[in-house]
């Protein structure tokens, strides 16, 4: 994964000075009761002496909710909306509805609706009258639009300081009258969204198993996953869903037969492997995240790190660790799937680009590739191996063999005379100029997966070959890591690194002193909100951003060394910052909330590992070798 793909989460904002535009919707035929243009914020509501009106009317008897378009900078206090008879008697109320901002999220923008209940008569007119009260200095305002509206009525500001009253307007308000269907938020118009929630890029996924679409925060708000499935139910009810051979998302009425023929095929995914967690809340995230790796995986085995612009790509690192997830909760086909494109898309040289494009076709920029896929994709295949089902297992092997004969002899030429491998980008994708413990430590893995694996389809000159160079790595990580805590590199000079964490199981058979240094790098890294940076270089700054995979580095290592209730307490906190959705997010911000992507499979993977790990079904670590002198 990219950890330097983005230094700071890219914030999404609908500021008070320009929402997306919509177009107006038709007049109605009998009454005017709908306006959905939204491009400007156009009258404050805030206070006593400012309030907005939309003159509107209606063909049919009872009123039962309406939306407005609503910005708000601040984030406590109250609107109220209310249905008049007379724009301006406060007597004339026949309905009335006060909503908290607080309640709402805070500060943000988009539709809210108002549940009001009141009997109107059939082509009156009446005043949808909103006015808000906050003690904050925060702009809150009703948006509309001042293009021509066929059908539409008055609209109407009351600003006491500048008209004295009330004053007509030509421009129209945002509103709605009893929406349905399509006019309730979330389904083509975004429900109110607080700022807070668009610190993310986006906030779920939808999938056909061909295609994926990513759910966007501005329509997640309210929303839910139709429990097992990656269909979502709206808060009007209704459901979307991404429909086979379909590229992008339709919205169905609940219980489509299409959108429930997918909800049935996804709890059948599920049942036919396991989902774990020790807890009731351990195993809801790991059943999301197992959903979440699926809709990234594609169906040529390119495993997407996340769905957004800069994270839809397959890096060989994130794919690992998903196929290790998959194959120990009984997906075969999945893990195997991912292994496969890694050995299609490995270089000639036994190496991998950084990441590639998920057609395969090579990699998308030239960002310098990464030596520790030499070890995170041996090390998988060896997890896939001690996994999968015995039928044909060793057959499936040796069809990946060569892939693996490839990477281990890359990774052990690599090594020095000092028995390390050298500089090379890490999974910080930063360059390092002397040997690092992201590289070291998967490749150590990696070499030792490779060794066991040449072990069983009986080629004991590769499992010679490759267990010494295993030795060599092991004994110069001790020599040179170890004294320094493990920090990220042999100079001293970079910090403490979460990767510390590769030393433990699953990866690396812990060595004695790896207690200490786990619990030494995770207070140096631990942040004000909880998690923890991916470390701390002194050359450059992680800012106040925890990442969600960096702590559950820790998680999974703590609860491979026998200290559940360490691995228990980290594991709580990733959980705790799931989104309203359920999704495990890329990083969190210093506020505590979700930001840059969610899902990321990388955390995800993590996860459902930590979780087997804390059920008791830890993932064996590949053996270290003996010499055969030994």
């Amino acid at each position: 994964m990219a950890f330097a793909r983005t230094l700071l989460p890219a914030v999404l904002c609908l500021a008070l000075t320009g929402a997306p535009a919509a177009l107006p919707r038709a007049a109605a035929a009998v009454a005017y009761d709908g306006q959905v243009g939204h491009e400007s914020a156009l009258f404050s509501l805030k206070a006593t002496n400012n309030a907005a009106a939309q003159e509107f009317t209606v063909d049919g008897t009872r009123l039962s909710r309406v939306s407005v378009w609503l910005g708000s900078g601040a984030a406590t206090g109250t609107v109220t909306a209310q249905i008049r008879r007379v724009r301006a008697d406060a007597g004339s109320v026949i309905a009335s509805t006060t909503l908290d901002l607080a309640a709402l999220g805070g500060a943000g923008a988009g539709w809210v609706e108002f549940p009001l209940s009141a009997d109107v008569t059939a082509g009156s007119t009446y005043y949808l009258h909103l006015q808000a009260n906050t003690a904050e200095s925060g702009p809150i305002a009703w948006y509309g639009t001042t293009r021509a509206v066929p059908g539409s009525l008055t609209s109407w500001n009351y600003d006491r300081a500048y008209w004295g009253g009330w004053h007509a307007y030509t421009s129209r308000l945002a509103f709605h009258i009893d929406p349905t269907g399509s006019e309730r938020c979330g389904e083509t118009e975004p429900c109110y969204v607080p700022t807070s929630a668009l610190a993310a890029r986006t906030s779920g996924l939808l999938t056909n198993r061909v295609a994926t679409e990513a759910v966007l925060p501005s329509f997640a708000v309210g929303a839910s996953y139709v429990d097992g499935s990656n269909v979502l139910r709206l808060p009007s009810g209704r459901w979307r869903y991404l429909p086979d051979g379909a590229s992008a998302s339709v919205v169905v009425e609940a219980d489509d037969p299409g959108a429930l023929a997918q909800v049935e095929e996804s709890r059948a995914w599920l049942a036919a492997g396991r989902v774990p967690g020790a807890t009731a809340a351990q195993r809801e995230a790991s059943r999301r995240a197992l959903l979440s790796m699926r809709a990234l995986l594609k169906p040529g085995g390119a495993f997407a790190a996340a769905w957004a612009p800069p994270w839809e790509y397959s890096w060989p690192r994130d794919g690992a660790f998903a196929a290790a997830a998959f194959a120990a909760t009984g997906h075969d086909e999945e893990a195997y799937r991912i292994l496969g494109y890694d050995a299609l898309t490995q270089r000639s040289d036994g190496t991998w680009e950084a990441r590639t494009e998920l057609d395969g076709s090579g990699p998308p920029d030239a960002r310098k590739w990464q030596l520790d896929g030499n070890g995170w994709v041996p090390w998988a295949t060896w997890q896939w191996y001690q996994a999968a089902p015995a039928g044909g297992r060793d057959e499936r092997l040796r069809a990946l063999y060569p892939m693996v004969r490839k990477a281990a002899d890359y990774a052990a030429r690599s090594l020095g005379p000092d028995g390390l491998p050298p500089a090379s980008p890490d999974y910080w994708e930063l360059d390092t100029t002397t040997a690092n413990i992201g590289t070291a430590a998967p490749l150590l893995a990696g070499l030792n997966s490779a060794a066991d694996l040449a072990a069983r389809v009986g080629t004991a000159a590769d499992a010679e070959r490759w267990g010494e160079a295993a030795r060599r790595l092991s004994a110069a990580i001790a020599t040179s890591f170890a004294p320094l805590g493990y920090q990220r590199t042999v100079d001293g000079e970079h910090g403490r690194d979460s990767a510390v964490a590769f030393m433990a199981p699953p990866f690396n058979a812990a060595p004695a002193d790896l207690g200490e240094a786990l619990d030494s790098t995770y207070r140096a890294l631990l942040l004000p909100n909880g998690g923890v940076s991916p470390g701390n270089d002194p050359s450059f700054s992680w800012g106040s951003y925890a990442w969600t995979a960096s702590t559950s580095f820790f998680a999974l290592a703590w609860a491979g060394t026998g200290e559940p209730v360490k691995a228990g307490r980290v594991l709580d906190w990733v959980l705790s910052k799931r989104n309203g959705l359920g999704e495990l997010p890329e990083t969190v911000n210093g506020a505590g909330r979700p930001s840059a992507v969610a899902p990321l499979g990388w955390t995800d993977s993590l996860v459902v590992l930590t979780a087997l790990a804390l059920q008791g079904s830890a993932r064996p670590t590949p053996p270290a070798t003996r010499s055969s002198a030994g």
